[in-house]
């Protein structure tokens, strides 16, 4: 027989709050409407008064509704059926085809018990040389793409999902405009990985309180299939939306503010989702990586910073391009020793002569006169952010190595590179003889 509630003593925005007892975190409920029942999560508890977060809206609820508590957190059902697929915030079609079905797996399951992990280990080659030379993704990592509004880190993420080596890919889309969903599907089916794509689409049209589900509805997909053996590759954007979603709802809820009007539990509420990226020990893995856009480009605006915090590094995006200065993989040390040998050394050179180069073109800019290595510096960084920095670039980690020896040797005499002669004797392009390249 089903216990109903109907003590409901407040409903403000989104959210219903009724008395009841033995409830819990994240539990679903349903919630009696003039338009039939709707369904509802429990988002917070304090002694006999249960606050729940209504999916649909609380438009046609009055205090006397009657209220259901389903015992369970949301679920979601995994199968092979999913890929190919488009759902809303709410996990319900979106391509109008039938729901699917198959296991059903609870959403905010814990991490993944330390012991039960494979130390990161394998590289995921991605194309772009500014991430797989000087920051290389490593499977299993999570890292945020930091950015601003009009910056193409859309397109950059949906890029990474094309190309990475990867078995599924889960795109969870917050705040969306319709036409960069458009526009994610359209690179997914042109470059023929649709079929093995997942799509969870929350668009700014949609509910606030669906923003929220995206990233859970994502994750306990990836961590299904990845226990499967499966290598996931699981896209966020923008996590921002999201963190603002957590925001609205906890103003709603008159909580008290913390930095910048964001809740108090900002940083566990990002980690509980960032550190669901992990490669099993005996199946297979999941990856994520989110985009983050920064308000005003302020690195230590609440999102940003706590996900700092979290995360395995950064890439800023900037001036639609990876800036060296900044972006950082701090896994990278554990696969790009395993690539080529001279690996390691263009990666330091080359982004020690850029910082050189940019202090060259400050002297410059100020009217100083410049010297033989001057021009030679000046040289060399418009051809490294023309060749190697351009978002346009789209070439394999060893010929991306090899551009970075021929731009060297363009630029510079063997001796000016500060690269140890061994590697300069098997890799520099030109016989050391002739002197400079011409």
């Amino acid at each position: 027989m089903r216990k109903y509630f109907d003590d409901i003593t407040r409903i403000a925005g989104n959210v219903v709050q009724v008395r009841a007892k033995g409830q819990g975190y994240d539990e679903l409920a349903v919630v009696e409407t003039d338009r039939g029942p709707s369904l509802a999560q429990v988002i917070r508890v304090q002694d006999d008064l249960v606050s729940l977060q209504v999916f649909a809206g609380t438009q046609g609820i009055s205090t006397n509704a009657k209220v259901h508590f389903l015992g369970r957190p949301m679920q979601v059902s995994v199968s092979e059926d999913l890929l190919g697929r488009v759902f809303d915030g709410s996990g319900n079609p979106r391509d109008g085809r039938p729901a699917v079905e198959g296991e059903t797996v609870d959403t905010c399951s814990p991490a993944v018990n330390p012991v039960m992990r494979e130390i990161p280990d394998k590289m995921i080659h991605t194309g772009i040389p500014m991430i797989d030379i000087f920051n290389s993704l490593v499977e299993s990592q999570k890292i945020p793409i930091f950015s601003v509004a009009g910056e193409p880190y859309n397109e950059l993420l949906a890029r990474i999902g094309l190309q990475a080596k990867a078995d599924i890919i889960i795109l969870g889309g917050m705040g969306l405009r319709h036409d960069d969903y458009l526009k994610f599907r359209n690179t997914f089916e042109q470059g023929g990985v649709l079929g093995r794509s997942v799509m969870v689409i929350h668009t700014a049209a949609d509910p606030v309180v669906e923003c929220l589900l995206v990233p859970d509805l994502c994750l306990a997909m990836g961590e299904a299939f990845a226990l499967k053996g499966k290598r996931v590759l699981v896209l966020l954007t923008d996590m921002t939306s999201y963190a603002d979603a957590l925001k609205e709802i906890a103003i709603t809820m008159e909580q008290i503010p913390s930095n910048r009007g964001y809740p108090g539990d900002l940083y566990t509420q990002l980690a509980r989702r960032y550190e669901k990226a992990v490669d099993f020990d005996g199946a297979g893995s999941m990856t994520l990586l989110a985009c983050v856009t920064m308000p005003g480009d302020d690195v230590t605006h609440p999102v940003p910073d706590n996900t700092g915090y979290i995360t395995e590094g950064q890439f800023y995006l900037r001036n639609g391009r990876i800036e060296p200065f900044g972006s950082l993989s701090r896994l990278k040390q554990q696969v790009n020793g395993k690539t080529r040998d001279d690996h390691r050394a263009i990666m330091d050179g080359c982004i020690q002569l850029y910082a050189t180069c940019k202090e060259t073109r400050e002297k410059r800019d100020m009217g100083f006169e410049m010297s033989a290595w001057d021009q030679k510096l000046l040289a060399f960084g418009e051809r490294f952010e023309k060749e190697i920095m351009s978002l346009a670039v789209n070439i394999p980690l060893f010929e991306a190595l090899d551009k970075c020896w021929a731009i060297l040797a363009d630029c510079f005499e063997p001796a000016e590179t500060g690269i140890r002669s061994s590697l300069i004797e098997k890799h520099w392009p030109k016989p050391l003889d002739s002197g400079k390249a011409n």
